[in-house]
């Protein structure tokens, strides 16, 4: 180690992983991702950029995420002898509404749901006591993997319904995690809070570890199927780290650039005063307060996944199946 080597603890509590997942393809390593970094300001002018004058912070901000839980692993016998594994899952979603105005919060909606995830041909619903395990279909050869993967679908269209049947108008909507196929949903932003990868070059991922609390990033565009207009976000935070508290935010490429920077600047008054504090979680500040609260509520909403586990073991030891 050289004389000029700096040394940051991460805040993040490390059975939570980091807040930069630099071990498996974190900001340290390059993604291939094309990106345009003039949006907002020529790539060789970037500086973080402060809080817009005279932007009001929305009267509603609505945040959704969602959950899942694996509650047990099966295998199938099939008729001509062949076998296929297969996870039942339990997954909710839900969104709180945060009246800015009032300085309220409050459960908005919350929906669970349930399923068999498997590639067998034949596997119809499990009835463990009074919980159903729809099947769902996976391709392939049913890796688990893949399976626990495809939970991920009934998973964001659960997300869609609840936040839908909860918005009002100019409310601003932030879904924890990337947007995938919720794009299309009007005033939305996509809140990344672990960085696994660097979109930005050298010199412009300076600009992004340099700046303060409440700046941002410029605004750039990934130019892929997948991506859209982005940024990153620094939450209020004491440590010096590079990333300590850097966020990235994502929007639909629906979007025109002026309406990305307009949620650009939206962000930038909005998400800080949702900031947590290390002393009371420990993925501060980057697990918003409202979303920690919501992923309690959600999660016990699940049921106890150990009587789960026994009811569906006892249920497949019976032959109960439909």
């Amino acid at each position: 180690m050289t004389d000029e080597t700096q040394l940051f603890v991460d805040s993040w509590d490390p059975s939570f992983g980091a807040s930069f997942e630099a071990a498996g393809g974190g900001p340290a390593t390059p993604s291939s991702t094309p990106v345009d970094p003039s949006v907002e300001i020529p790539a060789a002018e970037w500086r973080p950029v402060d809080p817009a004058p005279g932007v009001p912070a929305p009267e509603v901000v609505l945040l959704v995420d969602g959950v899942r839980r694996i509650d047990a692993s099966l295998w199938t016998a099939e008729p001509d002898g062949a076998s296929y594994p297969g996870v039942a899952a339990s997954y909710a979603a839900g969104v709180v509404r945060c009246d800015l105005g009032r300085g309220a919060a409050a459960l908005a909606g919350a929906r669970v749901g349930r399923g068999l995830f498997t590639a067998s041909p034949s596997a119809g619903d499990v009835v463990a006591g009074q919980i159903r395990y729809p099947v769902h279909r996976v391709g392939g050869t049913g890796e688990l993997a893949r399976l626990q993967a495809a939970v991920q679908g009934p998973l964001t269209e659960l997300e869609v319904a609840v936040s839908g049947a909860a918005r009002t108008d100019g409310d601003l909507l932030v879904v924890d995690g990337p947007l995938r196929n919720r794009r299309r949903l009007p005033r939305a932003i996509g809140y990344i809070k672990t960085q696994h990868s660097q979109y930005l070059d050298a010199r412009l991922t300076s600009v992004v570890t340099r700046m303060a609390s409440g700046q941002r990033s410029p605004v750039f565009a990934l130019r892929t199927s997948w991506g859209g207009w982005s940024w990153y976000l620094r939450l209020p935070v004491s440590t010096g780290a590079p990333w300590a508290g850097i966020v990235r935010v994502e929007c639909s490429p629906d979007l025109t650039a002026e309406e990305a920077i307009g949620l650009a600047d939206l962000s930038l008054v909005t998400l800080p005063r949702f900031a947590s504090s290390p002393y009371k979680d420990p993925r501060a500040p980057q697990n918003l307060v409202p979303i920690a609260g919501l992923e309690r509520r959600l999660r016990a909403m699940l049921g106890d996944g150990r009587l789960l586990h026994r009811v569906l073991t006892s249920t497949v030891r019976r032959g109960g199946r439909r």
